[in-house]
């Protein structure tokens, strides 16, 4: 599964690569100019690759990261 960011901003990683996740856990936050909103697990998987760095900028529909099954 791709996920990625809800709007433009600034992605802050709650996950590393090769984390098992539930479904609902918060994988990062993505905030600007004081509206945070978390990203969370559509389904229980393992965290693949983050496609960007840990406080980088990123527009929304960017690809944050993957979970595979």
């Amino acid at each position: 599964m791709d996920i990625c960011a809800p709007f433009a901003g600034i992605v802050r990683y709650h996950v590393a690569a090769g984390d098992h996740v539930t479904t609902g856990e918060p994988l990062a936050t993505v905030e600007a100019v004081k509206l945070e909103a978390p990203v969370l697990a559509p389904g229980p998987g393992v965290v693949g690759r983050l496609a960007v760095e840990d406080f980088q900028d990123v527009l929304g529909g960017d690809l944050l990261l993957e979970v595979t099954e």
